[in-house]
């Protein structure tokens, strides 16, 4: 694993509910666990010096990261683990804003999962009320992603 991956397994599993985390590839193993509301990382003797700067990185943005408040409605929810992307690239505008009406079908966002850019499209007629999540924000199952009204 090179450090881009490293930083990015922390950020996901600081946004995650899980308690605990194990990874092998190789010779490299990284391990995590919560403690509190501190994440933990532990690792391979051989890897140490690498984890320990995204360590401070992560505590400090679920320190500062405000309680997720209980959100209520119809939402269109993620399907699988990835990266969510508003647009097809980033000088492009989004493919739905708040407020815009969608027809079945529509394509609202791309999932990027294992380097495979997929395409969320719209399973009914809808209004979008809200768009929930950052684009570039890791995701995990079962997220929100829109707060929609049907039509």
């Amino acid at each position: 694993m090179n450090l881009e991956e490293i930083k990015e397994l922390i950020r996901v599993f600081g946004r995650s509910k899980l308690g605990k985390l194990k990874v092998k590839d190789g010779e490299f193993e990284v391990a995590m666990q919560r403690e509190g509301s501190d994440v933990v990382v532990t690792s391979a003797p051989a890897a140490a010096p690498v984890a320990t700067a995204p360590v401070a990185e992560v505590a400090t943005q679920t320190a500062t990261t405000p309680a997720v408040e209980e959100i209520s409605g119809e939402f269109i929810t993620s399907p699988m683990v990835g990266t969510f992307y508003a647009s097809p690239s980033p000088d492009s505008p989004a493919f739905v804003k708040a407020g815009d009406s969608v027809r079945k079908g529509q394509t609202l966002c791309i999932l990027e999962a294992m380097k495979i850019m997929n395409e969320l499209e719209a399973e009914f007629d809808c209004k979008i009320l809200e768009v929930l999540v950052q684009d570039g924000q890791p995701i995990e199952y079962d997220t929100p992603l829109f707060k929609i009204e049907k039509l």
